[in-house]
């Protein structure tokens, strides 16, 4: 099937300028709408662009392991604009280029869980799962892992999850969520409020050809949890 977006319009990954962490750099210091509307050509070609080449060289491997999850360079990307209406923190713009990758039947972004690609100066974080369940999604997780404790432990207790990632990552509740009982058998995991693990890296990661690679096989390790979540949430 051919892709929704024309490949040749984004060129191979070769690693991530180091103008573009340059850039977020500067844009930290320079948080306000004067100084990147004088920049922004540079973002659009040391930051935006590059991220939009790595999600295009991504996707045909994702198509192997994750064929229903859409990479796409546009709708994937997020915006570098902040949302200001409920935060304290007025500063117009993110100092850092990230991307997420869902399946392509759900409606809203960070809709479910997904996998999620995040570059700024001194960190790479590549990880998946979901960071923001609603109190039906996580329901329903718990219902999961309620009545499919073998196939979550099968998951996370796996010698290759452990190697790569150690552990699951996330909020947890200090006390057994209504409905559950204390000595519960799988009470904490249960606890979990998020349901998501990933590896931070230098920056210096991105910067080599072999990111895609390296990106692969981190999503490749979280494809049976974020699997296993998704199944839960239906």
């Amino acid at each position: 099937m051919r892709p929704e977006f024309d490949e040749m319009l984004f060129p191979p990954f070769e690693g991530f300028p180091k103008e573009g962490v340059a850039f977020l750099k500067r844009l930290k210091r320079n948080n306000n709408r004067e100084w990147f509307t004088k920049h922004k050509s540079e973002f659009e070609e040391f930051v935006k662009f590059p991220m939009q080449s790595l999600i295009a060289s991504l996707q045909p491997h994702f198509a192997d392991f994750a064929p229903d999850f859409e990479l796409h360079p546009k709708r994937s990307l997020f915006r570098i604009y902040r949302d200001t209406r409920f935060s304290k923190d007025k500063t117009p713009y993110k100092t850092h280029i990230a991307a997420h990758f869902e399946q392509r039947r759900r409606p809203r972004i960070m809709d479910a869980a997904g996998y999620y690609l995040h570059i700024e100066p001194g960190e790479v974080f590549i990880g998946g799962g979901i960071y923001m369940p609603d109190s039906d999604q996580l329901k329903k997780i718990r219902r999961a892992i309620d009545e499919h404790p073998k196939a979550f432990l099968s998951i996370i207790q796996s010698r290759a999850f452990k190697k790569m990632f150690g552990s699951l990552q996330g909020e947890k509740l200090s006390r057994a969520p209504k409905g559950y009982q204390p000595d519960h058998p799988m009470i904490e995991y249960i606890k979990y409020k998020q349901f998501f693990t990933g590896l931070d890296w230098d920056e210096k990661a991105c910067y080599k050809k072999d990111f895609v690679k390296r990106i692969v096989e981190v999503s490749k390790g979280l494809t049976p949890l974020i699997n296993f979540l998704n199944d839960a949430m239906q």
